[in-house]
């Protein structure tokens, strides 16, 4: 058969993006430890030896095979029935001596520290205050106004904002940048996420209940824009991207992260240019629990991963096993599944997630990771929750 021909066969059935990229990856789990330290885990080169490494609550574990495992602070472990003091973790050169640091994001509400790289020296890693009182369960780490460097995103005393950072006064609080008017943002409110959402080339910020504009002249202690409309009801990492390639971003969530749903938001324009949003449901936010179609409680953490290799950005994401400990919130003993959600478009302008399962006994925590660890292009997935800390190497596709 003709190239040609096989090509409007496959645009036919609305698979031409399944001809691109490597086949699904399978991965081999590392179990780099049974305790439970943190429920946020990330990486960074930390030994400046050109392979990324990974941390986990107060461990750095060394690339490439992660066996050996180096303390950042004092080690400590925690009842899987209660809480860690490290729900999401970050990685930057803070103090900018070309080493990177280390941010520690605690129980919400905490104050929040970075540790200084000791540039190959042994021992415990000096703390640094970064801010206090970081209020909201997944606070998001980007860009937000340009300088080239990651804010983090978060409320405090009724504010959603971000805060600034500067590597040549390291030893400087950070400066909070409050978005919004005074509202009902507490230390548990739930959800927010970051990206362009009207094309104007400022990065914007999503919440649950609508999504901010940044303005153009954005000035000191003014709000920003809000667009109000319910894109959850309880959210964890609210991702924008195109999913139907339309030129548009659109938004990617939990709807409930201590209950049911993942859905995605169409953005739509109408004659005037208005934007709105059509609802695609990934996983029912009200499953039937007798039927045999997948679903997992408490999706809450989610991160953006192609890992088909085609360009296409899907998801990860799965249950946060014990949120609210084993009698708390549905289905708490159910496995703790991981899953990768494989983004495919059709010819026509649609697009839908294909679920993969990565493991079943694992899930996520407050925050998961998908970053290429291992060198083949596809991403690696990083996990720390009540379970331990493991991460998932990606293997070739066969």
């Amino acid at each position: 058969m003709k190239k040609s021909a096989l090509l409007a066969i496959v645009a036919v059935f609305g698979c031409v993006a399944c001809l691109a990229g490597q086949p699904a990856p399978s991965f081999k789990k590392l179990v780099l430890s049974d305790k439970f330290v943190a429920e946020g885990a990330y990486y960074g080169d930390f030994n400046r030896d050109g392979k990324p490494d990974v941390v986990a609550g107060p461990y750095w574990y060394e690339a490439p095979d992660f066996t050996k495992r180096h303390e950042v602070r004092p080690a400590k472990s925690f009842d899987p029935k209660e809480y860690s003091d490290n729900f999401m973790t970050f990685v930057a050169d803070f103090n900018g001596d070309g080493w990177p640091d280390i941010l520690y994001i605690g129980f919400p509400g905490a104050d929040t520290c970075w540790y200084e790289n000791p540039a190959g020296k042994a021992g415990h890693w000096k703390q640094h205050l970064a801010a206090k009182n970081v209020g909201n369960e997944s606070p998001s780490w980007g860009d937000v106004n340009g300088d080239g460097r990651p804010e983090l995103i978060y409320n405090i005393d009724g504010y959603l904002g971000y805060a600034t950072w500067d590597p040549a006064k390291p030893n400087e609080a950070w400066k909070f940048h409050a978005i919004s008017p005074k509202g009902d943002y507490q230390k548990f409110t739930h959800g927010d996420g970051y990206g362009d959402i009207n094309g104007d080339g400022r990065v914007d910020i999503v919440e649950a209940n609508c999504w901010w504009e940044q303005p153009a002249d954005s000035k000191p202690g003014q709000p920003w824009i809000k667009h109000p409309f319910r894109f959850a009801e309880l959210g964890a990492q609210i991702l924008v991207y195109d999913v139907d390639g339309d030129g548009l971003n659109d938004v990617v969530t939990a709807w409930n992260c201590h209950g049911y749903g993942l859905l995605w938001y169409k953005q739509t324009r109408d004659e005037k240019g208005e934007i709105g949003w059509q609802q695609h449901v990934i996983l029912p936010p009200k499953p039937d629990v007798t039927s045999p179609a997948l679903r997992f409680s408490e999706p809450h953490a989610l991160d953006l991963a192609d890992l088909r290799g085609n360009g296409l950005r899907g998801f990860v994401t799965g249950k946060r096993f014990w949120a609210h400990g084993p009698t708390g919130d549905v289905e708490p003993n159910a496995p703790a599944v991981l899953y990768w959600f494989e983004l495919q478009r059709d010819a026509k302008g649609g697009a839908e997630f294909v679920p993969h399962q990565i493991d079943d006994n694992s899930g996520v925590g407050t925050q998961v990771t998908a970053v290429d660890l291992n060198g083949d292009k596809i991403p690696d997935v990083i996990v720390s929750n009540k379970k331990g800390t493991f991460l998932f190497l990606s293997q070739p596709g066969k």
